[in-house]
């Protein structure tokens, strides 16, 4: 079935939805574009050339489009702040929604999201994309057989000192790491472990000489649930990138072997008990080389077909709305805890939030 979409936002993330994520799904009869909405008209350019609209399916306004255009669901690819009035509109007009992460820009914000799309009967999926990369989906894959796990690290490291790589209002946002960097990068160790994350305790700075408003450096540590533990890093502005956008780095360490993701390459060291007490050890490359997952359609392109297959009556998708909560939860934890400087139980503060949203 081809479902008739409204996109909404081109600018940067935007822009790489028309050109990389929406046309294989066009091609593949899922999606038919019906209109594109952004508040900047110089942008709507952008919709003619990516997407063939012509000039009169291209809108300023949400609303007037959603009025004038029939349409199944529309996207959310506006910053973070934008999006409960996007969903508000298209809730209005009995629209589903596939959106941008995070949920929105507060946690009390993604839980009166998720409660309007319970409330609407509605379907609203979230694209984390990271999660559906094809080295990371390697990775679960991979972790999924060595299971269970004991504890995992993660590391984002890059030199992204200066403006120019990302648009302004990253440089502006508070808490960009977690808000923009490391939702994508905890969701996944979240996603790795078949429990909730019961607290959490993170450090998160601005180092000198880097040009952003909000922290761009932190250390967090979450304990689920089932004991499990696991330690993220993560920096836009170091020396060196090490791990970079796309490039990070995942480790699970499990009872009978240790998997390693690393610059996009994903290697299984099962236990030698000949090796004990060898502190030389082992170095990358030195593993069970595993061979990177193959599909067709990766990221959000694949996050998309998810969505249009729920649509179609298929299982709902891992990171609808509700679900992705919890991810949002464990953001908003490191955002406090950095705050009070002591641990914050995610739970509790999701309890809170939906108290008081």
């Amino acid at each position: 079935m081809t479902h008739q979409m409204v996109h909404v936002g081109l600018g940067g993330q935007g822009r790489h939805w028309t050109t990389e994520a929406i046309p294989p799904n066009v091609d593949a009869g899922r999606v038919e574009v019906v209109a594109a909405v952004d508040t900047d008209p110089d942008r709507l350019e952008r919709a003619e050339t990516d997407l063939g609209l012509s000039p009169d399916r291209c809108y300023t306004d949400l609303d007037t489009a959603l009025t004038e255009r029939e349409a199944d669901f529309c996207s959310v690819v506006t910053p973070p702040s934008a999006h409960e009035p996007v969903v508000d509109t298209a809730l209005s007009h009995g629209l589903d929604i596939i959106s941008e992460k995070p949920i929105a820009d507060t946690l009390e914000g993604s839980v009166r999201i998720a409660r309007k799309v319970r409330e609407a009967g509605a379907k609203m999926g979230i694209t984390m994309s990271h999660r559906y990369d094809q080295d990371k989906t390697t990775f679960r894959r991979a972790l999924a057989e060595a299971s269970p796990v004991d504890y995992l690290t993660a590391r984002y490291t890059g030199n992204v000192r200066e403006r120019g790589h990302y648009s302004d209002y990253v440089h502006e946002m508070e808490d960009m790491l977690l808000l923009d960097g490391a939702i994508h990068h905890l969701d996944m160790l979240r996603s790795f472990v078949d429990a909730r994350v019961e607290r959490v305790y993170a450090e998160t700075w601005v180092p000198d000489g880097a040009d952003y408003e909000g922290d761009c450096s932190g250390l967090v540590t979450l304990h689920f649930e089932d004991g499990t533990r696991a330690q993220y890093e993560g920096s836009y502005a170091n020396a060196t990138t090490l791990n970079g956008w796309g490039h990070e780095q995942f480790r699970a360490e499990c009872q009978a072997e240790t998997v390693l993701l690393d610059n996009r390459e994903v290697e299984r060291f099962p236990f030698d008990p000949d090796r004990v007490g060898n502190w030389e050890g082992v170095r990358k490359g030195d593993g069970q080389q595993v061979p990177l997952a193959e599909r067709p359609l990766w990221e959000n392109a694949w996050l998309i077909e998810q969505f249009c297959e729920w649509l179609d009556g298929g299982d709902p998708m891992a990171t609808r709305v509700e679900e992705t909560l919890q991810s949002m939860a464990v953001v908003f934890a490191a955002i406090e805890s950095s705050e009070r400087g002591e641990a914050v139980n995610v739970q509790d503060l999701l309890g809170d939030a939906r108290q008081n949203a």
